[in-house]
């Protein structure tokens, strides 16, 4: 196991950091190009939505499986091989001549970010010591944040500077550093009790989200029933199978439910707002892509200098409030960017949204994270990694598939500011409720999951967790060693 402030140490949090950043960072730079690329490519908003959706459906499709894949065979291999992969698609990103090589290209992006994502987490939770995981993934949040945040603002400059086409190319010497890193610093881990992948729920569960996405964007209903069931199917199966890709039990754990409830609502949210704030400022307000970019800037320095901060909270006095306050922050924010209208200025318009709504995904983001790994077992930390990411990734998915037609944002009305506008203000209540109702599921969860050993004085066996006996300090012990939801 690796301590907290070793140059080792140091060198995996970097290694996680570049590659999940790059995903991250890939699923906003986009946004601020979207304009350039209509332009370019003369795109309706369904084929704005494609680009967009091709790579978040391949990413939440197969990222379950890609944590059992690590978590099989060796995260650390799995990592590289993700990196690598997306590379390459980011390369044919570049060079992508129209919009159907674009998006297919996005798609294998996609698939790339599916097997690095989880693995990131995976690393941290299997590499680090257990008393500073915490701490390590309040890093790692807040710098993979910051990453999310910057995509605008990094999007902007290299639009301006040449290209859309170089939003994706800057990924290139990204992946070749991360490779380098990984082989040269991170320990290899398994689960040496995973036995084969279930494929076939891997591919039920894409088939019926590629199905209920591509309904809902090309507004099918038929072709989105026909998803919908097919996502009941994957689900009887996991209940059913000997081995599942995601064990049911799993879910029985209330703070793992309830934490993955708030992860899909609050994500949803935060996928239509992002996506749309970068169209509202360029076309309702004459924003330039630099300037839209700029825009976030406070939500990145915000997300800098607290999100670790926040993790160390969590971890000291529990996440509860955290979970519930944050989102609540983030809904409130939500509705003051409403003031971000044609004639407003930046700092009576947008900052003060932006602040709002940085403070309340600083509170949030860490704790939910660290919440969600420490509520299962240490031998599931790939698939526990792969079900959050996953939640996260579909959220964003299916509210960038639905927000745009609920708000009347159809063909290319996104190119008139009016109706440009009419769409926005509405849409940021819609994601206001979903963040708030996040908030205020979290009262349900556990407020001592994150709690260590030192903490738990009726423990009976203070080195071995009572439920899975996994050797050390434990993080996910309730209070007496029992592993149920208080």
């Amino acid at each position: 196991m690796i301590a907290w402030g070793t140059p080792r140490a140091r060198a995996v949090l970097a290694t996680t950091i570049l590659g999940s950043g790059m995903a991250m960072l890939d699923g906003t730079i986009v946004n601020v190009a979207l304009p350039r690329i209509g332009a370019e490519f003369t795109a309706s908003v369904t084929d704005l939505q494609w680009i967009l959706n091709g790579y978040m459906l391949a990413l939440a499709s197969l990222i379950l499986v890609a944590g059992s894949l690590g978590d099989r065979f060796g995260r650390r291999r799995v990592y590289v091989i993700g990196v690598v992969w997306f590379g390459v698609a980011s390369l044919l990103c570049g060079v992508a001549w129209d919009v159907p090589v674009l998006v297919a290209a996005r798609v294998l992006q996609g698939v790339g970010a599916a097997l690095l994502t989880p693995g990131a987490l995976a690393i941290l939770q299997s590499s680090f010591n257990r008393e500073d995981r915490s701490r390590a993934i309040g890093a790692w949040s807040g710098l993979s944040g910051v990453a999310t945040a910057i995509g605008p603002f990094v999007g902007g400059l290299l639009v301006q500077a040449w290209s859309w086409r170089l939003a994706f190319l800057v990924n290139l010497p990204v992946a070749a550093l991360c490779v380098w890193l990984a082989l040269r610093s991170v320990p290899e881990s398994r689960d040496e009790q995973a036995g084969h992948p279930n494929y076939l729920s891997a591919l039920v569960g894409a088939v019926g989200l590629a199905l209920l996405t591509g309904g809902l964007v090309e507004q099918s209903y038929l072709v989105a029933a026909l998803g919908l069931a097919a996502m009941i199917a994957f689900g009887v199966v996991q209940v059913r199978s000997a081995d599942p890709l995601v064990p049911p039990s799993l879910f029985r754990d209330r703070t793992f439910l309830v934490a993955n409830l708030l992860t899909f609502l609050v994500y949803a949210a935060l996928g239509g707002v992002m996506v749309l704030l970068v169209l509202q400022l360029q076309v309702s307000l004459g924003y330039s892509p630099t300037a839209s970019g700029l825009a976030s800037v406070p939500l990145t320095i915000i997300m800098l200098l607290l999100s670790s901060t926040s993790g160390k909270i969590a971890q000291r006095y529990g996440p509860r409030w955290q979970l519930v306050l944050g989102p609540i922050v983030i809904g409130l924010g939500m509705l003051l960017l409403r003031q971000a209208e044609p004639g407003a200025t930046y700092l009576t318009g947008v900052l003060p949204g932006v602040i709002v709504f940085a403070l309340g995904l600083a509170a949030v983001v860490a704790p939910v994270t660290a919440t969600v790994l420490a509520s299962a077992p240490d031998h599931h930390a790939g698939v526990a990694s792969g079900v959050n990411n996953a939640v996260a990734r579909t959220g964003s998915l299916l509210a960038m598939a639905v927000l745009p037609a609920a708000v009347g944002l159809i063909g290319d009305d996104y190119t008139n500011p009016e109706v440009m506008t009419s769409g926005w203000q509405m849409a940021l209540v819609l994601c206001a409720v979903a963040a708030i109702a996040g908030g205020l599921l979290a009262v349900g969860v556990d407020n001592r999951v994150l709690a260590t050993d030192h903490e738990q004085p009726d423990n009976p066996h203070p080195g071995e967790c009572l439920h899975c006996g996994v050797e050390g300090p434990p993080t996910h012990i309730r209070s007496g060693g029992q592993h149920a939801s208080q």
